[in-house]
């Protein structure tokens, strides 16, 4: 049987360090609760985490229960003195060159007005109507690019914003535990094996507890069997720098999105632009045991820049970054590029999160299945995963974010154009000598 849940109740979150558990420690916290406990392998921000990041889009999607979603979370960049010095609003450009592409995105937006949310949402079908919005891409490569511009969206200083939550949940007394002691082996049971107690640390340390949670992001699967509902995936990126006067002409630009290419950000206060292609993502795919699973599974387990920092990215991911440079800014195309590394996510088969207590384990809950688009969240993710504990999150998301093994999509291909590509079949990004096993 489940016990009450107090305001002195024992909550361990699993990857407090990253997107998903810091948020979920801060709401907790924030809430009243004083016996809150993180782990993660890294302090916060966890060198391991997808949201240690230079900067990450935040913008509506155009699925309704999305765009609510979103909507939530603008208003908590916008006023939450934690989070807002780090939401930069400079509007975000949706576009397409392809058929598909295009017919895809203006099916977002009717479906926006449709519902009532496209304030602030404008379609752009001419090279005109786009350079009126962005002026930036007046010497782009952009004739035929069609889309829509988004008001309220623009970009997030991830690293910073994950920093700021770390300095407040220090001050709201959250314990946390980094390192050996801090690094999941296995779960905790009850001699039925029906509940859970708690986890064993990597150095043998036991948190026990009276709610865990797995927040561990990409690393969820590799570490509890999922049964399936997660692969985690890699996507590229890399950075140049512009001259100050360069920079200047980039200041306060919209995201540059398109769905055909890729990415990019105005340049930080250094001038720099973090640029990213589009494609399905990459799985590393490895024999490991999840906790649970009653053998070895063939798993997509993450290759940390942290843990192995020579790693790059393929040369053919090189090739489609440079392609999409190309197109943004011509005369950049052959630029320097630094700093050029994976980033890694995990798909649920339908992109919506996996956010529930587990069906086998009373007291172990699920908060992750991030696909890609959780980190403009990161001020609110952690309200649900709180109603959640606390027996009082909504249905509609109690019946959408539910434990759901083989229902709906394969996430090996996700809401994406096409299945993920393993990295054992794409030369170039691997520069140290261990046996990738």
């Amino acid at each position: 049987m489940t016990t009450e849940l107090r305001k002195d109740s024992s909550i361990l979150v699993i990857g407090g360090g990253g997107t998903v558990g810091s948020s979920t420690a801060l709401h907790l916290a924030r809430r009243g609760y004083t016996n809150v406990h993180t782990i993660d392998v890294y302090p916060i921000p966890s060198a391991q985490s997808a949201g240690n990041d230079m900067n990450k889009i935040f913008g509506t999607l155009g699925k309704p229960f999305e765009a609510n979603l979103s909507r939530e979370a603008h208003a908590a960049w916008s006023t939450d003195e934690i989070f807002k010095p780090y939401f930069h609003e400079t509007g975000r450009f949706n576009s397409s060159l392809s058929e598909t592409g295009i017919a895809h995105l203006r099916e977002e937006y009717d479906a926006l007005k449709s519902a009532g949310l496209a304030d602030g949402v404008e379609w752009l079908g001419t090279r005109e109507d786009i350079v009126k919005r962005v002026p930036q891409l007046k010497d782009s490569e952009i004739d035929g690019w069609q889309g829509m511009y988004i008001q309220k969206g623009g970009w997030v200083a991830a690293r910073q914003a994950i920093d700021s939550a770390g300095r407040e949940l220090e001050k709201l007394g959250v314990k946390r535990t980094f390192g050996p002691a801090g690094t999941f082996k296995e779960l905790i049971l009850s001699e039925d094996g029906s509940r859970c107690l708690g986890v064993v640390a990597a150095d043998g340390t036991r948190h026990l507890a009276d709610r865990i949670v797995l927040a561990a992001g990409a690393w969820s699967p590799v570490l509890v069997d999922l049964k399936g509902q997660c692969v985690s995936k890699a996507w590229v990126y890399a950075h140049f720098k512009l001259t100050p006067e360069e920079a200047a002409f980039y200041k306060d630009m919209p995201v540059a999105y398109n769905g055909d290419l890729g990415f990019f950000f105005e340049p930080n206060a250094d001038g720099i632009i973090k640029i990213c292609d589009e494609f399905p993502g990459f799985t590393h795919l490895v024999k490991r045991q999840p906790f649970g699973a009653p053998e070895p599974l063939l798993i997509s387990e993450p290759r940390s820049h942290a843990a192995h920092p020579t790693d790059t990215i393929p040369d053919a991911s090189l090739a489609s970054i440079r392609k999409a440079l190309a197109a943004f800014i011509p005369d950049k195309k052959d630029i320097e590029f630094f700093d050029i590394a994976m980033c890694w996510c995990t798909d649920t088969g339908d992109a919506d999160w996996l956010v529930c207590e587990h069906p086998d384990w009373k007291g172990f809950f699920l908060a992750t299945g991030d696909s890609g688009h959780t980190f403009k969240h990161f001020p609110t993710v952690g309200k649900y995963v709180a109603d959640l504990l606390e027996g009082k999150l909504a249905q509609e998301y109690l019946d959408t974010w539910r434990w759901r093994p083989g229902e709906g999509p394969d996430p090996l291909q996700s809401c994406r154009a096409a299945p993920a590509k393993d990295l054992a079949d794409m030369p170039g990004w691997k520069h140290d000598d261990e046996p990738d096993v």
